[in-house]
């Protein structure tokens, strides 16, 4: 072989050798070991090499195939593992420094648009990948700078040409995009880690004008895309091959030249492309994975951020930036040794055309100047003492200039400009070509909140060193920057509210200028209604009011408020000025405002409507009355029209406004000041003073309207002709009068209503407060005698005191406020007792009961369902029947005492319709918050309010007791039916619901008649009644309803009717027998019917007044009859179409029904043998027939037996015989006698069973799971034991115990070992398995085991007994280690696997114990964590924790806890490894936390050093708690806490002795809930968010018990506050979670002494202090005062 390679080098130079036979020589030698050629690798590369480089400059002539060939060559030799292993031992090996220009044209010819490339170009870019997987290799790059350049640009470009030659990529993937980054951006102040994953990442978005990409960049080669997959591989290499280059270099100016000269256009152009498509389906076209687009972008940004912005350059950028006062004595006394002007250069590269398309380079370029300001504050903000503010200026002057790059308009105004005003023509004048669009106007603002974001986020804005000393340059900037906003608004873009909302953040005094026009444009006169806009807007107000509200300036805000609403309209409607959003965050800004403030909010809203509302009203009548002199003024008419109907609609909003700030009001108390007390008479005294006039003025233009009806009716009669052609104006003339007397009439009586609930309320609670409204009515009364509130409320409902009366075209909101001022006027009169006894008295409640209830309202039937948000200011016609049931529901208890029977049955008729409505068309997804009929109907009825109204409840059961026997009557009969004659002969029924509607149940129901046909079906076993499909469905709606019905409150009759109703269905009926024949999927409902039936059957045996039902009828004969009824059915085959899931939820009914009753039957001592030996009887003798069943159906057509048929009654018969035994079972040790009772009986049922479940294994198809058949023989083992048990009481010293099926509960048992872990098994198996396991390991251990104890010598059965139990311990362990078990299942399992080693440990032998600890430790090895394995240290770590709760026997417990230590401490081990990684949080983190704190709380007093138990703090602190999903973060949460919680439950010592190290561990459960709990805009009302509301709650709970445990943390208490307000000042907290903290911040607070006050007070930063001062205030406020006043009363 070697001859064969003999002049091998000669024949690869030599020209006659073809070139096919070169290429095959080449390989042969290369893989040969044969070849002898001296440096042969190095030799093959370069002839290789050279041939290329001879072929690319027309030196040597070849074939394509032979070119191909060639570069394949090259890239097997580049990713041989010869080669590699050659390079590793040091061996030299080169390239020829020209193969990096000859890749460099290769690659540039790639990325032309048009090109063909004669080579795959993924060919090529395995070559280079190859090239830089050695340092050798890729020295042909690195050794030359401009090269590695050169070659990362080149690649750049053919990435940025792949990304854009994909279709996908346009237009829809770039609205997604903004989409996306626009809900990004709700957060509003965010951290700096926020700030780098969501608001620096690039937008696209393009306007519809703009044009496509050429055509030719769509099209593509099926083979370019193979390329995509290697070609951002080998990106993210050059990469970090280039990044390791540029840090090398020596001169950053020369790096900073070629980067912006070279790279950064095309480095953002392909961060742009990355991040703009990241969840587009190009990237799946591409084979890009997310992970690896963010792995590129950050390598980019690394290299922009050492590139531009490296510490050498610090005082370039100073020199550029900053004025020459601000840098005056910084520099060095040569001058900056950096490039000149490195910010326009940056700035100037960016700007510049021909780099991207045009229509991206916009978005490309705003998107860029937001990551280098982030790249900018990372290396130059940090700083201290001077040189901080100095860099904070810096940071400010370069925001300054990104900002004017933007084109937003502030050209020109450079910063020591910006305090002159801008002028509106600088904000109007025309925008740049580029910065035309509504997109690019986007774009601009999304960018601007991204650069003032991340500007309130490094707090480079200091107000005070601002104003100070430098001339508050940084306010007039940012001030400036805000009136181009407001000149050039963008209503209808969100982040347009955003940027505001951000410069309110940074200061409220740059926006305090122009409070008004932002009131106006982003709140009153707001016009967008997009859900995304709408969000943003009311984000933006929320922030406004919470601003004002720390500032203790909400009256100002309100006065601005007012001014603006009081202003001309800009539209015909605005839009509603208190959104429940807006009202929530109002009252609770209200509730932190202090009452005298807020009264005067109220003044200054009484004062606007008499100002300038009330004057514009009143216009019209002095313009009537000229309107009678002069004919000619009918435009005026009009015009006055226009203006009354303007100034009624700022009315209603004032109005509105009012209302929220009275009800959100803290009222009077005794406790309350006098001059508060004063003030409220007199704001009352103005408010009512206003709704006279109102009044009045209503009251005048009703009479100036009957005399303009009467006018017009003698014009009428004098001329028609004069009429007909003014018709149309009068007609709208007369709607636009309308309009504004309607807004008018529901202003003035929301500001009745408000007036009457904030009087009467003050009234009550503050007696020095005097009622205006009971002291005027007492005076105006003093001569008549009478009672004020009941001639107010007479005059009420007469429509004495508002003369605007109730009619046709009242608004609904009009009808919905005189109910409730009725209601107001009835509670009034209901608290004056001696009142109620007068005879007037029961009259008028009853006339305001139905006025309130207006029956006439509920007969309109609507077309669809109506919703209402719950505001009383948005009931409308689409919303009034919402509003008025649930005015009705939430005052039943008042009102239902005061109505007749048929308003009762009006109640019962809307709440049942809406709630069969709501069964038949389904629960719609309506908004969160908003209500419906059906939804209140609903919550009616699963309240308790509902059983505390006899009379109600009645109705309703009686109600549905109507419509039940309404659908029996529908069905069919074939044989004759007692009860339903009945119902016949009474004329019940749906149709007659009106008529019998006040009939009671008795009279409906004939129970006799019912218990007749029940004994009957007993006899016969025939059923009486036949439902078809829809009649089925009906009574299942009607099932449902029942259910949430309370049984407790049924009265004897309504109860035991409505069982023996419902109890007769399940016996006399059954489905057509037609339907069963066909076999359609529906004839499984059948099974659905029953189970739902028996449900509610067991929920009513529940009840309080049940034992009326057992008067009538035997439990026994009711048991027996349900459980015939099941087999009567299954006989007929009516359960052959049943799926697995319907029949194994009718066997649980079955199940519940019996055990529920025979536990009544037992607890209330209801005739107990004779009941239960009924029952025993007739399930034992059947039983005996049950192995011959034939369904009749059946056997009729085939003769044979329906094996289907019989194993389902079999199983019917397996559930009533477990239910049966378990329920006496249950109940044994109440008494000797009834014990015997029951141990017979359970004899008799176990007999019975063994056969039973032997028939029921038999190989016949089987819808049940193994569970069920686990389930019953572990019931039958249990009542065996019970048997032993007894026997063993009277047994003699050499009988033996024996158990009679004891081989089928060993072939069980070996059946469960096997089968239990060896693959996926479902759950209620697994559950039902190991409580078999554990029943069986005590019969053998009571039969076998105790033998073996008595005779002291080990036995055969001894061996048995511990073979079992290393089986049951592998075979339990080897569960818990599957994979295919969630953290959920484990969860699920571990009570059941508690209960088994407990069986299992409760009396082991040493020997036994010790083996479990042996496999306790194999399994706590790190090593199988380090190798990935983390499922078998977790099964190591569940069995301790379960261990640790378990009773010992002495010497297995000194065991346990001699070696606990070494267990805790590999636990910690454990936790800290784990920890690392993230995914393990879940599934092995908190589990191995929650063992380690059982070993805590089980080792009090048992673990002697407390070192040991120092050490969980230790891997504590380690545990994950940021960055995790909300599931996730409250389990970790919970077992941090639960951890805490041990120490100071369990070793309060220790816990004082290492106290600093317990408060960094809850240190950091604070600081996690409050980032996780801060304010995030619309994800605040996620269900979610309810897991951070809980931790908050668990936080507060810990608080409380850290400031209970021990005066020793009175020391580090003031630590605590500094932390926690170090904490709040960097978010903005939920209202709800800041609650829960702030509650337990108080209880530290209490702790604190006078001098930690003062120390804090001084000690703490600037910021810091304000946020510590305004905590301290409240807690003075409002806990010190409450705590001292409790500590009055305390011994």
């Amino acid at each position: 072989m070697a001859a064969i390679y003999s002049g091998i080098h000669l024949k690869l130079k030599s020209p006659q050798t073809p070139w096919q036979d070169k290429l095959k020589l080449a390989r042969f030698a290369w893989i040969s070991s044969q070849c002898l050629l001296p440096n042969k690798e190095q030799v093959l590369l370069d002839w290789c090499t050279h041939a290329l480089t001879g072929w690319y400059n027309q030196k040597v002539e070849f074939s394509q195939d032979v070119l191909e060939g060639l570069w394949c060559y090259l890239d097997d030799l580049l990713h041989s593992r010869k080669l590699l292993s050659l390079l590793k031992q040091g061996k030299t090996i080169s390239l020829r420094l020209n193969m990096a220009q000859l890749l460099l044209d290769r690659l540039q010819e790639c990325a032309r648009v048009g090109s063909e490339s004669p080579v795959c170009a993924s060919t090529i870019l395995s070559v280079c990948q190859g090239l830089l997987s050695s340092p050798a290799l890729s020295s042909v790059f690195t050794t030359k700078y401009e090269l590695m350049v050169d070659f990362l640009a080149k690649l750049c470009s053919l990435a940025c040409h792949e990304l854009q030659q994909q279709p996908l990529l346009t237009e829809p993937l770039m609205t997604e995009s903004v989409t996306c980054q626009d809900e990004v951006m709700t957060e509003g102040l965010q951290t700096p880690s926020d700030l780098e994953s969501s608001q620096i990442d690039p937008v696209t978005e393009r306007s519809p004008d703009q044009p496509e990409l050429e055509a030719n960049k769509s099209s593509s080669k099926p083979t370019e895309n193979l390329r995509s997959a290697n070609l951002f591989e080998v990106l993210l290499q050059v990469l970090s091959c280039y990044l390791s280059v540029q840090r090398q270099q020596a001169n950053p100016n020369r790096v900073f030249a070629m980067v912006t000269n070279q790279l950064i256009q095309i480095l953002v152009l392909l961060r742009h492309l990355l991040t703009s498509g990241e969840f587009a389906p190009s990237h799946t076209h591409l084979r890009l994975r997310q992970q690896l687009c963010r792995d590129i972008r950050i390598k980019i940004d690394s290299i922009l951020q050492l590139a531009l912005f490296p510490s050498e350059h610090l005082i370039s950028y100073k020199e550029e930036l900053l004025p020459l006062k601000e840098d005056s004595g910084k520099r060095g006394p040569g001058g900056a040794k950096g490039p000149l002007k490195p910010v326009t250069a940056i700035l100037s590269k960016l700007s510049a055309q021909g780099y991207c398309e045009p229509h991206l380079h916009y978005t490309v370029k705003s998107n860029t100047l937001s990551l280098l300001f982030k790249l900018f504050l990372e290396s130059y903000r940090k700083g201290r003492g001077e040189s901080e503010e100095v860099n904070r200026m810096l940071c400010f002057y370069f925001l300054t200039t990104l900002v004017q790059a933007l084109d937003v308009g502030l050209d020109g105004l450079s910063p020591a400009k910006a305090d002159q005003p801008v002028s509106v023509s600088l904000g109007q004048k025309s925008p740049p070509a580029s910065f035309c669009s509504p997109e690019s106007w986007s774009l601009a603002l999304l960018a601007v909140e991204s650069l003032l974001n991340q500007a309130l986020s490094a707090d480079i804005y200091n107000v005070a060193a601002d104003k100070i000393r430098h001339g508050e340059v940084q306010l007039n900037f940012y001030r400036a920057l805000g009136q181009i906003l407001f000149n050039q608004a963008q209503p209808g873009i969100p982040a347009w509210y955003r940027c505001l909302k951000v410069l309110l953040s940074l200061n409220h005094l740059i926006l305090e200028p122009d409070l008004d026009q932002l009131l106006s444009s982003a709140w009153v006169n707001a016009e967008c209604m997009e859900a995304r806009v709408q969000r943003a807007r009311q984000s933006m107000v929320r922030s406004i009011l919470q601003t004002y509200t720390k500032l203790r300036q909400l009256p100002r805000l309100f006065s601005e408020l007012l001014s603006v609403i009081c202003q001309p309209a800009l539209d015909e409607l605005r839009p509603p000025l208190l959104p429940e959003g807006i009202s929530t965050s109002l009252r609770t800004c209200l509730l932190d405002t202090p009452p005298s403030q807020a009264l005067e909010i109220c003044s200054l809203v009484l004062e606007s409507i008499r100002r300038y509302i009330l004057p514009d009203l009143v216009k019209g009548e002095s313009g009537a009355e000229k309107m009678e002199i002069d004919d000619k003024g009918e435009n005026t008419e009009i015009k006055v029209d226009q203006e009354r109907e303007d100034a009624s609609l700022k009315l209603f909003s004032v109005s509105q406004l009012l209302h929220v700030v009275l009800f959100s009001l803290k009222t009077l108390d005794n406790a309350s000041p006098l001059p508060l007390i004063r003030q409220s008479l007199g704001l009352m005294e103005e408010m009512q003073q206003v709704v006279k006039e109102l009044l009045n003025l209503l009251s005048k233009e009703t009479k100036a309207l009957k005399t303009n009806i009467s006018s017009v009716q003698q014009t009428q009669k004098k001329g028609k002709k004069n009429l007909d052609h003014k018709k149309s104006e009068e007609v709208s003339e007369s709607k636009m009068g309308a309009l504004w007397e309607q807004k008018t009439q529901e202003a003035a009586l929301l500001l009745r209503y408000t007036w009457v609930e904030v009087d009467t309320l003050f009234y009550i609670h503050c007696s020095k407060y005097t009622s205006l409204d009971s002291a005027q009515t007492a005076v105006a009364n003093e001569t008549e005698g009478c009672a004020p509130v009941l001639t107010h409320a007479e005059g009420l409902l007469s429509g004495e005191i508002f003369p605007t009366r109730l009619h046709p075209s009242c608004s609904p909101m009009s009808c919905l406020l005189f109910k409730l001022l009725t209601l107001q006027q009835t509670k009034k009169v209901l608290l004056d007792t001696p009142l109620l006894s007068e005879p007037r008295t029961g009259a008028l409640l009853n006339r305001a009961a139905q006025f309130i209830l207006a029956k006439s309202e509920f007969e309109v039937s609507l077309d669809g369902e109506q919703v209402w948000d719950g505001q009383i200011e948005s009931v409308s016609a689409s919303s009034y029947l919402v509003a008025h049931w649930y005015l009705i529901t939430s005052n039943l208890p008042l009102i239902s005492p005061y109505l007749s029977r048929e308003d009762v049955d009006c109640i019962v008729d809307v709440l049942v319709s809406s709630l069969l409505s709501r069964q038949t068309d389904g629960a719609k997804d309506w908004p969160a918050g908003c209500l419906t009929v059906s939804l209140i109907s609903s919550q009616l009825l699963q309240g308790p309010v509902l059983a505390e109204l006899p009379s109600l409840f009645s109705a309703t059961v009686c109600s549905l007791t109507q419509k039940i026997i309404g659908v029996l009557k529908t069905a069919h009969v074939p044989k004759v039916c007692p009860t339903l004659l009945k119902f016949q002969e009474k004329g019940t029924g749906a149709n007659s619901l009106q008529g019998d509607a006040s009939q009671p149940l008795p009279a409906l129901v004939k129970k006799e008649t019912i218990i007749e046909d029940i004994m009957a079906f007993l006899k016969t076993g025939d059923v009486s009644v036949l439902l078809a499909d829809t009649q089925s469905k009906e009574l299942v709606n009607l099932f449902q309803i029942l259910t949430n019905l309370n049984p407790d409150g049924m009265n004897s009759e309504d109860l035991s009717s409505i069982f023996l109703l419902l109890f007769f269905i399940l016996t006399s009926t059954s489905s057509h027998a037609d339907q069963m024949a066909v076999a359609s999927p529906e004839c499984g409902d059948e099974a659905v019917f029953l189970m739902k039936l028996l449900r509610i059957l067991t929920c009513l045996l529940e009840g309080r007044n049940f034992q009326s039902v057992l008067k009538l009828i035997h439990g026994g004969t009711l048991l027996q009859a349900a459980v015939s009824s099941l087999l009567w059915r299954s006989n007929n085959g009516r359960f052959r179409a049943t799926s697995s899931p319907d029949w194994l939820n009718l066997i649980k009914a079955v199940q519940g029904f019996i055990r529920s009753l025979i536990q009544l039957i037992i607890i209330r001592n209801s005739s107990v043998r004779l009941n239960l030996d009924q029952f025993a009887s007739y399930l034992t003798s059947t039983e005996i027939a049950s192995r011959q069943i034939v369904a009749p159906g059946s056997a009729a057509v085939s003769g044979k037996p329906d094996a289907g048929a019989s194993i389902l009654s079999v199983h019917l018969l397996l559930a009533s015989l477990a239910s049966f035994s378990q329920a006496m079972t249950s109940n044994l040790g109440r008494s000797k006698p009834m014990d015997q009772t029951f141990t017979q009986m359970l004899a008799r049922t176990t007999a019975s069973l063994g056969p039973a479940i032997e028939s029921a294994l038999k190989p016949q198809v089987s819808i049940l799971g193994q569970a069920f058949v686990v389930e019953v023989v572990t019931v039958m083992l249990h009542c065996e034991l019970t048997s032993l048990s007894v026997q063993e009481e009277n047994k003699q010293a050499d009988t033996q115990l024996t158990l009679s099926y004891m081989k089928l509960y060993q072939g069980f048992c070996q059946q469960i070992i096997k089968e239990m872990s060896s693959a996926h098994r479902p759950m209620d198996f697994l559950v039902s398995s190991l409580h078999f396991l554990s029943t069986f390991y005590k019969a053998v251990k009571k039969t076998g085991g105790e033998r073996e104890d008595e005779q002291g010598e080990e036995t055969k059965g001894g061996k048995e007994l511990d073979e079992l139990y290393m089986q049951i311990l592998q075979n339990v362990y080897r569960l818990l280690t599957a994979s295919w078990l969630s953290s959920n299942d484990l969860c699920e399992l571990e009570p059941a696997v508690q209960e088994l080693l407990c069986h299992l440990v409760e009396k082991s032998t040493t020997g036994q114990f010790n083996l479990l600890l042996l496999l306790i430790r194999e399994g706590l090895d790190t090593g199988q964590l380090r190798a990935g394995n983390y499922r078998d240290v977790l099964s190591a770590v569940i069995i301790i924790k379960l261990l640790s709760c378990c009773q010992l026997p002495e010497p297995c417990s000194k065991a346990l806890w001699l070696i606990a230590p070494q267990i805790i401490s590999a636990m910690v081990f454990l936790v800290r490894s784990s920890s690392q990684d993230v995914s393990l949080t879940l599934p092995f983190t908190v589990p191995t936390v929650m063992s380690m704190t059982s070993l805590l709380r089980q080792g009090e007093g048992r673990i002697t050093n407390p070192h040991h138990v120092v050490l969980v703090l230790g891997a504590l602190q380690s545990v994950p708690l940021d960055h995790l999903t909300p599931v996730v973060y409250q389990s970790a949460f919970l077992a941090v806490h639960e951890a805490l919680f041990a120490f100071i439950q369990c070793h309060p010592q220790v816990m004082l002795k290492a106290a600093p190290s317990f408060l960094n561990v809850f240190y950091r459960l604070v600081a996690s809930i409050m980032q996780e709990g801060r304010q995030r805009g619309d994800s605040d009302t996620v269900p979610d968010s309810d897991v951070y509301l809980q931790c908050s709650r668990l936080t507060e709970r810990m608080y409380s018990h850290i400031a209970a445990t021990a005066e020793s943390f009175t020391t580090l208490s003031a630590f605590m506050v500094a932390q926690y307000v170090t904490e709040l000042q960097k978010v903005t907290l939920r209202p709800d979670i800041k609650l829960h903290l702030t509650e337990g911040i108080y209880r530290i607070l209490d702790l604190c002494m006078e001098q930690d006050i003062k120390f804090l007070t001084a000690e703490l930063q600037m910021g810091v202090r304000e946020v510590f001062n305004e905590l301290y205030g409240s807690y003075t406020h409002y806990h010190k005062a409450q705590r001292q006043g409790e500590e009055k009363y305390t011994v």
